[in-house]
């Protein structure tokens, strides 16, 4: 008995300790010194800690377009310091990862003439091409229709007259070229519209994070789902067009991420089905209706999304999506080799001269080429929303990944103005700062055991900033050339720290990370504090990356005096609309070019020579503005150093193009193109409706 008794005893003292203890405990194990509550450092501005990146969330944004920092649940503010924001108290060390990088095999990029720098040459190539491209538009209904059947083997939608004169009336630069819409399409020609229709209708009866707009007698007649702005954005782009659509239930993409992939195989039978069956079909007609079927089959009028009980798409935030990715490639690309240790990325396809530059830029963003951004891309790693569908369903987005099948059209966060420039405080291109300049959050992923080493923006950040040699090419002296021989320029290892000065890239804010991951960041990188839109038009070359998506300031940049340098895996709507080294400085996936391409635009200064060096002040504006004449100073120099005034004519004409292209009334030009094609794929009597001259 008195054993018993002691037993009890013991087990009511164990209770006891239990709940004595419980409240004391943290659910990540005992509780770090820096995230004891503190009153001294300054606290950032708090937002939902679900807000993505600026790019493509209102929440994530203020009216000068620059990200605001998202707080964590119990990760406190940093403490401030004069122009670096540090952790209250350091880490443990088992948080403290070494960043590394991981070195891929590729295939050696395609040879560039020899002579002048391959800058030029890629200069020189891209402005003949595109002001070829200029020069053939199509100038009355009737050659457009005809260049329509030349590219496309088929006759412009219904309504084209109706969308030409639209167009003309807006004044709209590039009349012919929407090879973009043509290419998302095409896949859907392999489908029955009645198909289509019904997965749209299926999309939107279930709560699969989209929003649903449906026509009707030439009315945006009900819409559901999506923010407030995001609702008026859609409509008010199709106000002035919406009276030419069919009857139509059209789904948007509310999240940033695409949303279709469907495996090679599928999407290889629809594609060889639409061009070999049913766009031939539609282009044999002897008579056009032009105009589109009325009351199509199978959609409600009603005022409603009708509900139904299942859903095809699958939905796993925070998880890698690689495989899923890549299903749509070909598997004979790099991307589906089965061995990891033989996959390889084909920079031949998009790159030239010894340091890799940008040479195709449609080739660099597909992904089937690139199998090492599996492990050094954000969204492939862990994307901070995913919900995705690998049957062929038309579902609208803003942006895609090369891989997807997400019908992407003009995004309503430009219409909106989500990210305005202003003239105002943007200063001439002599009083800029000569260096490149960014400042943003930790976006494009969610990082979570020590994931932030395998996504693009640190990486991107890390690279630039790195202690470590660089290269950078040199021309040859006089004396080192036979007479008569063409020079060429020799790829040379350099300090990086000699050019430190030149680039300004840092992170103002870590988020969308588990709080292990967010404490190691701060300890890793030196960040920036806050800053505002003002803050990077004071620097004359300008970086734009990718986060979650598609980057919301990139129009805001092109519009400014600013040159703008471009690295980008989503796809746009303004696809071929904009051409890199003719509007904009293209960067390519492994950056081996990046400090040269720098370089090169600055003038081929060393770094330091223009102030700042070891010693900058507060976000580095220690530094005086550089001299306009850039020839004979650093390595290099001599005709290098023109890429300083290079700089400054394709800022110029990447702003001029920027106002004629980007606009409003662009927008809406291209997005009633895009749905008049879609409104012909989705008609039963597709074969014998369309414009016919």
């Amino acid at each position: 008995m008195r054993k018993r008794q002691l037993g009890v005893l013991c087990a009511v003292v164990l209770i006891l300790f239990c709940f004595y203890s419980l409240p004391r405990s943290s659910p990540d194990g005992p509780r770090l010194p820096e995230q004891q509550p503190t009153q001294g450092p300054k606290k950032l501005p708090d937002i939902p800690s679900s807000a993505g990146h600026f790019d493509v969330q209102d929440s994530a944004t203020d009216k000068t377009g620059v990200e605001k920092p998202a707080k964590q649940p119990g990760v406190p503010s940093p403490a401030k310091q004069p122009g670096v924001l540090s952790p209250a108290k350091q880490p443990d060390a088992s948080e403290i990862i070494e960043f590394t990088s991981k070195k891929f095999t590729t295939t050696k990029p395609k040879p560039v003439p020899g002579g002048a720098h391959p800058i030029w040459h890629l200069i020189k190539e891209a402005e003949r091409e595109f002001e070829a491209v200029k020069a053939r538009q199509s100038q009355t209904l009737d050659d457009a229709a005809a260049e329509y059947r030349r590219r496309y083997g088929l006759p412009p939608p219904p309504h084209f007259d109706k969308w030409w004169a639209f167009a003309k009336s807006k004044g709209v630069q590039l009349m012919d070229e929407f090879d973009t819409i043509h290419d998302v399409l095409t896949p859907f020609w392999g489908l029955k519209p009645s198909t289509i229709r019904a997965r749209a209708r299926e999309a939107l009866g279930a709560d699969n994070q989209l929003m649903g707009v449906q026509v009707r007698n030439g009315n945006a007649t009900h819409i559901f789902g999506g923010t407030d702005w995001f609702q008026k954005s859609v409509i008010g782009m199709m106000q002035g067009f919406v009276e030419y659509l069919p009857d139509m239930d059209l789904a948007f993409n509310v999240n940033d991420e695409p949303r279709v992939v469907v495996p090679h195989e599928d999407l290889e039978r629809l594609v060889h089905k639409a061009r070999t069956v049913a766009m031939p079909a539609a282009n044999t007609a002897k008579k056009l209706r032009n105009g589109f079927t009325q009351k199509p089959l199978g959609l409600s009028y009603n005022g409603r999304f009708d509900e139904v009980k299942h859903t095809r798409f699958d939905f796993f935030p925070h998880q890698p999506v690689w495989t899923h990715s890549r299903i749509s490639c070909s598997p004979a690309s790099p991307a589906r080799i089965l061995e990891e240790d033989e996959q390889y990325d084909d920079l031949e396809q998009y790159a030239a001269g010894d340091l890799g530059f940008v040479s195709n830029w449609t080739a660099m963003s597909d992904i089937c080429l690139s199998p090492s951004l599996a492990s050094t891309y954000g969204f492939f790693d862990r994307p901070n929303a995913f919900g995705v569908v690998h049957d062929l369903f038309p579902i609208f987005s803003q942006s895609k990944v090369s891989s997807y099948g997400d019908i992407i059209y003009p995004p309503p966060w430009y219409w909106a103005g989500k990210v305005p420039y202003s003239d105002e405080i943007d200063p001439p291109w002599q009083d800029k700062l000569n260096r490149l300049y960014w400042r943003g959050s930790t976006t494009g992923g969610f990082s979570r055991n020590g994931g932030w080493r395998r996504q693009h923006r640190q990486l991107l950040v890390q690279k630039l900033n790195a202690p470590d040699q660089a290269t950078i090419l040199v021309p040859p002296t006089s004396s080192s050339q036979d007479d008569g021989e063409t020079k060429t320029w020799t790829p040379t290892q350099v300090p990086r720290g000699e050019f430190k000065s030149l680039v300004d890239v840092h992170f103002s804010h870590v988020g969308q990370c588990d709080p292990g991951d967010c404490r190691a960041q701060r300890a890793f990188f030196s960040l920036r504090e806050y800053a505002r839109q003002e803050d990077a038009l004071g620097y004359r070359h300008v970086l734009d990356i990718d986060g979650n998506a598609f980057s919301g300031r990139f129009y805001a940049l092109l519009r400014s005096k600013s040159l703008v340098y471009k690295w980008a895996v989503f796809r746009e709507w303004h696809y071929e609309w904009l051409r890199p080294w003719v509007h904009f400085v293209p960067m390519s996936l492994h950056g081996e070019e990046w400090l040269e391409v720098v370089r090169f635009f600055t003038g081929g200064r060393k770094g330091g020579s223009g102030g700042g060096g070891e010693e900058e002040s507060e976000e580095g504006k220690g530094e005086v503005k550089a001299e306009r004449s850039v020839g004979g100073s650093g390595v290099g120099g001599g005709e290098e150093g023109l890429g300083g005034e290079e700089a400054e004519r394709m800022a110029l004409r990447g702003r001029e193009w920027a106002e004629k292209v980007l606009r409003n009334d662009d927008l809406e030009v291209w997005f009633f193109r895009l749905l008049l094609e879609y409104g012909r794929v989705i008609d039963d009597d597709r074969d014998n409706i369309g414009y016919s001259g």
